[in-house]
């Protein structure tokens, strides 16, 4: 079975990326990644708070001073330099494609640090833009205008592929994937992010952290926005979050997804578990005669299925209209 795929322009063995985590924030840690056959990495994302901070040497400056001690403590232990002298170190002993991540939020000083990243040798960049639409007094036009505004500025710095990882949180999403497209300012949407989500200690009555590892009902979004779109504009998609087994691959490439990301998996099993999902995804094409993922990626896409309305079906009534 053929499992080879081109995505950003370059070859990859197969679709599997493993996203940003802590499972790529060393080269010793890529090396198992790419020793198990993982299709390309992307690095442990660094965060434009960490970025403008090395620019300014000031994090005490931010108007949030509740995020001082995290920037100066995640400062230390991953700086700026580290991070493109990572990317170089990776350049020398990784074959597979490695990929920059930038956490941002605004069009900041920081954007020029993507020219850094290039220097440093990164095969491109993926851009997560983690904008919360929690402002009231910002309108979603608002919102969806900084988003391109931000890729237009990042694009201006490079000339390596640019992904970007957007959320759901958008009023009007296809809109917003329509116009990052006709941009032309990105080769890549990958959807979705994973926010940071807060929970409750109802004993201690304090903050604490919900699990930060996703579960299989994470597919489900990104295989519905994927399969409206990715027939309909030139740009790849990336399925992200949820993606735990072969199976769940093959439903992503079937709705048209270019590859997958794949990370909590991966903490759970271990490097070799690609394995494992590789072998389930060639039983498949083996059971179905297909010889390649181009014999039947986009299959189920909206733009090939019969009836594409059932992707925009939001009500359980159809399917459940025997229970009361």
């Amino acid at each position: 079975m053929d499992l080879s795929i081109k995505y950003l322009g370059y070859n990859l063995k197969n679709p599997i990326i493993i996203g940003s985590s802590g499972l790529t924030n060393s080269v010793d840690k890529i090396k198992k990644l790419e020793a198990n056959n993982a299709g390309a990495v992307v690095l442990k994302s660094i965060f434009e708070e960490q970025i403008e901070a090395n620019a300014h040497n000031e994090a005490n400056n931010y108007v949030y001073p509740e995020a001082f001690d995290y920037i100066k403590e995640y400062s230390k232990s991953y700086s700026v330099d580290k991070y493109l002298t990572l990317i170089e170190n990776c350049r020398k002993e990784i074959k597979i494609p490695v990929i920059a991540s930038i956490n941002a939020v605004d069009n900041g000083q920081w954007v020029e640090f993507a020219k850094k990243v290039e220097s440093a040798g990164a095969h491109a960049i993926e851009l997560n833009l983690s904008i919360l639409p929690s402002n009231d007094e910002i309108s979603c036009k608002e919102v969806e205008n900084l988003h391109l505004k931000i890729l237009e500025s990042v694009k201006k710095q490079i000339s390596i592929p640019l992904s970007v990882k957007i959320s759901q949180f958008s009023s009007g999403l296809a809109n917003l994937v329509k116009q990052i497209s006709w941009s032309k300012t990105v080769d890549s949407i990958i959807m979705f992010n994973r926010f940071y989500n807060p929970d409750i200690d109802i004993n201690k009555m304090e903050m604490s952290v919900s699990n930060v590892f996703s579960n299989a009902e994470d597919l489900m979004p990104s295989l519905r926005w994927i399969a409206m779109f990715a027939e309909k504009y030139p740009v790849s998609f990336v399925a992200s979050s949820g993606v735990y087994t072969g199976e769940d691959v093959i439903k992503q490439l079937l709705v048209g997804a270019d590859a997958v990301q794949i990370v909590s998996a991966i903490y759970k099993h271990g490097e070799g578990y690609i394995n494992t999902v590789l072998n389930q995804v060639k039983d498949w094409m083996k059971a179905k005669n297909f010889h390649s993922i181009s014999d039947f990626k986009g299959k189920m896409s909206t733009a090939k299925i019969d009836k594409p309305h059932v992707y925009e079906r939001i009500q359980f009534m159809k399917y459940f209209g025997n229970i009361e």
